[in-house]
């Protein structure tokens, strides 16, 4: 029932994990291939169907033949359906007769959905990034007053707040889970790029552009969890304007484990001498980056602050302003003014009691850095790339940290801390690297040119695969065509690709659109879209 539209994707450079060492490092090299055009759909799935046809293939109307997908719209509040009808059947025209509604069985079989309709000349969506989001003379035609304009934004107002605090509750609720603990794995993987001219030349002669990435040998045993806290309200609750959430806060931690964190360490003998866990200083200031505001509100999930969530999927992101001005970071709409001298984001999917997250760290080059002007700002390099995998049921990923350890009786090797899905979960978070067939739905880059000298595909085990951007430019036009981040994940029987597209010039950290695709995993290929790919339509 569901079949995307098309944009061509050219890839250029493609990085895979190798295990080789060098001294604390293992070596990812890139390697080069040849442009291949693949498939994009311009759609995203959010509503899990509960057969594999509603997910993927095409349903026969009387007289016509609609493609239709199940998606989500960046406003996040409700799922749509969004609806483009292409008719190949002859049709009566009569103008006496009235007009059939085509949806009526789909909004039938999904009353809770909003149905827009594409070919609709008038549609347009509010993506809360300014004014130029609906075409005001369209809309108000003679009513072109004051009093109707400010009425109108008073109203666009009023449903962006509306959306800010559903994102809002939505990310605590679902993505932090209210405040739950998450355990997790971290492997880190360091660019070369900052590590000097003389590291640098060893690079592939016919990749110098492409970064090579080397892995910390050490893994990162990681605590996270997030909740809200109360601050005191700048807005007098009397006012109708003031919401809930205009007292509410996000915070996150992220710290390094100790003893105290894993159960089979509790599980030893009294006389028994444990190791503290040592952590490297580097180790201790990686994890204490931040990739959120400092206390996060809930316009921070507007476009301009590049941070959503949508059905199994998120995103958030931090920025450090090449200009610093004084009180920025308090400052909702100034912190999200580029250009930047450091962005992070962070793109994960979640499926039951598991997590995939990637983290990006970019800043800019330190010679860069030092003559760096906001009207030439120099473009933001990939400094870091984090891969969380986690568990949210109380247990760590890797079976060892759970088991008991007393030599002493053989049966607490099988220790009652055993989760019973252990081998699920070691299968989803650390089998074979790479998604099946690479990514189910690559989305358009621009050019070769550009997706040579800006991107990499990697493959990392538990079967994923990452589209990344290793350069962002920002002293190209802000209507540029933008940057995109991908994950394609299968935690179970339902495949996942996330995309995260966000906006071009010193507004790379606006999000134009979270798009989240959905298939079953055994029937991926056969539903894999093969005519090109495109953004979803706006």
């Amino acid at each position: 029932m569901i079949k995307g539209s098309t944009a061509i994707f050219v890839l250029a450079a493609i990085s895979v994990l190798s295990p080789d060492a060098v001294s604390a490092f293992s070596v990812v090299s890139p390697a080069v291939t040849s442009s291949v055009p693949s498939a994009s759909a311009a759609f995203i799935t959010t509503s899990t169907a509960s057969s594999s046809s509603l997910l993927s293939g095409r349903n026969n109307h009387p007289s016509n033949h609609y493609d239709a997908a199940i998606t989500a719209s960046r406003t996040g509040r409700t799922s749509f359906l969004l609806l483009s009808s292409s008719s190949t059947d002859d049709q009566d025209t009569d103008d006496d007769e009235e007009e059939e509604d085509a949806y009526a069985d789909l909004k039938k079989d999904y009353p809770d959905l909003e149905f827009v309709n594409y070919n609709d000349p008038e549609y347009r969506m509010d993506r809360g990034m300014g004014d130029d989001d609906l075409d005001e003379k369209a809309l108000l035609a003679d009513k072109n007053d004051d009093e109707t304009l400010a009425e109108i934004e008073r109203m666009r107002e009023e449903r962006r707040r509306k959306n800010d605090e559903y994102q809002f509750e939505t990310y605590h609720a679902d993505v932090l889970r209210g405040g739950e603990v998450c355990l997790g794995e971290w492997s880190v993987y360091q660019t070369d790029t900052f590590m000097g001219e003389d590291v640098i030349k060893g690079r592939n002669e016919a990749a110098m552009g492409v970064p090579r990435l080397l892995r910390w040998d050490k893994v990162l045993k990681v605590v996270s969890r997030g909740s809200k806290i109360v601050v005191d309200n700048t807005m007098d609750k009397d006012d109708e304007d003031w919401m809930r959430v205009d007292g509410e806060r996000i915070v996150h931690e992220e710290r390094l484990a100790t003893l105290d964190d894993f159960p089979s360490l509790m599980t030893r003998s009294d006389d028994e001498e444990v190791e503290e866990l040592l952590w490297e200083e580097e180790e201790v200031l990686h994890v204490e980056k931040t990739y959120w505001p400092r206390e996060m509100n809930s316009m921070d999930f507007r476009g301009a602050g590049g941070s959503m969530c949508v059905g199994k999927a998120f995103t958030i992101c931090d920025t450090v302003p090449l200009a610093k001005k004084e009180g920025y970071e308090n400052n909702v709409l100034e912190r999200h003014e580029g250009p930047f001298s450091e962005m992070r984001s962070e793109l994960g999917l979640q499926s039951d009691s598991m997590r995939f997250r990637v983290k990006l760290d970019y800043a800019l080059l330190d010679e860069d850095e030092e003559s760096a002007v906001a009207t030439a700002p120099p473009p933001l390099h990939l400094r870091t790339l984090t891969i969380c995998r986690e568990t949210l049921d109380g247990y760590w990923p890797n079976p060892a940290d759970n088991e008991g350890t007393d030599d002493d009786d053989a049966e607490a090797t099988e220790s009652s801390v055993r989760r019973k899905n252990q081998k699920a979960i070691t299968e989803t978070l650390f089998g074979p690297p790479g998604a099946p067939g690479g990514l189910y739905d690559p989305p358009p880059v621009g050019n070769e040119e550009r997706a040579t000298e800006n991107y990499m595909l990697l493959n990392f085990e538990g079967g994923a695969t990452v589209l990344l951007p290793h350069r962002l430019d920002q002293n190209t036009g802000n209507d540029s065509i933008g940057w995109v981040t991908s994950l394609d994940w299968t935690p179970g029987k339902v495949r996942y690709q996330v995309d995260r597209k966000v906006l071009g010039g010193t507004k790379l950290k606006g999000l134009k659109t979270l798009e989240l695709s959905e298939v079953q995993g055994e029937d991926a290929d056969t539903w894999r879209p093969r005519d090109g790919g495109a953004n979803m339509r706006q």
